[in-house]
C-alpha cells in the first residue's frame, strides 16, 4: 500500500508533520502541496523549502489545483498549474473537486492536456466518487472515494468497470478513522480495488491537517 498524502498545514506551524512525511521516503506515492488552497499569489518561502526537502527525498510534488466541479475558467487553472512549477518545482498536480459525469470529460481533458504541456509528469483528479469510466484514460491516479470512515464501511461500491485497471491506478481518501484501525483502513482500501490510500483521524472542515497515523514512530531514527 503506498500513501497519497494532502498535508494541508502550513510546515512553520507544524514542521514535525512536514518532516515525519518527508522521512517516509518511498511509503509515499506523493505529496499534495496545498500553500493557500492553491500556490497562493505569492511564492511562500516555508513551503518553498518544504518542497526542496521532499525532492531531496525523491518524494513526488503534486500542486493543488482546484476545479471548482468544472466552474474555473481554464485560464486561472493554468495559472495554478504554472506558479506550483514555477515557484515548488512540482512534479504533478493534484486536481481537487473535479466533476465526474460523462459531459465534463471534454474539458477535464483539455486541462490534463495543459498540465501535461507544463511539464506534470504525474496527473491525479479527485472525484471522491468513482467517475464515468473515460477519465481513467486521462490520468494517472484517480481518488474514487473521499469521505468519512463511517460512510466507507457502509456505502462504498465498486463498479465493474474498475477491474479493468491495476489497482495502482485508484486512491482513496479516508477521515475520521479511529487511530487504531489506520492500518485496518489501508488494508481496506487494498480490498477494495485501490493500492493508494491515506487514513486519518482528522474531521471537517480539514481533515487533512496531519499525516496519517501509520507515519507516527515508523521514520528510521
Amino acid at each position: 500500500m503506498s500513501l497519497l498524502v494532502p498535508l494541508y498545514v502550513h510546515p512553520a506551524a507544524d514542521p514535525e508533520a512536514w518532516r515525519l512525511v518527508t522521512a517516509a521516503g518511498n511509503r509515499v506515492h506523493g505529496v499534495v502541496l496545498n500553500p493557500a488552497d492553491g500556490p497562493g499569489s505569492a511564492p511562500d518561502p516555508a513551503f518553498v523549502s518544504a518542497a526542496r526537502a521532499l525532492r531531496a527525498a525523491g518524494t513526488r510534488i503534486l500542486g493543488y489545483v482546484d476545479l471548482d466541479y468544472g466552474v474555473r475558467p481554464d485560464s486561472a487553472v493554468t495559472g495554478d498549474l504554472d506558479r506550483h512549477r514555477e515557484w515548488y518545482d512540482a512534479d504533478g498536480c493534484f486536481f481537487d473537486q473535479v466533476p465526474a459525469d460523462r459531459s465534463a470529460l471534454p474539458g477535464c481533458r483539455r486541462l490534463v492536456r495543459a498540465a501535461r504541456q507544463r511539464g506534470a509528469a504525474t496527473v491525479v483528479l479527485n472525484h471522491g466518487v468513482h467517475p464515468a469510466p473515460g477519465y481513467a484514460r486521462i490520468a494517472d491516479l484517480l481518488v474514487t472515494f473521499e469521505g468519512p470512515w463511517s460512510v466507507y464501511l457502509s456505502s462504498f461500491t465498486r463498479p465493474r468497470w474498475t477491474s479493468r485497471h491495476p489497482p495502482e491506478r485508484f486512491c482513496h481518501l479516508v477521515y475520521e478513522v479511529p487511530t487504531a484501525l489506520a492500518g485496518v483502513a489501508g488494508r481496506a482500501a487494498g480490498e477494495r480495488g485501490a493500492a493508494v490510500s491515506c487514513a486519518v483521524t482528522g474531521s471537517l472542515p480539514n481533515p487533512w491537517g496531519a499525516p496519517p497515523p501509520v507515519l507516527y514512530g515508523e521514520e528510521t531514527p
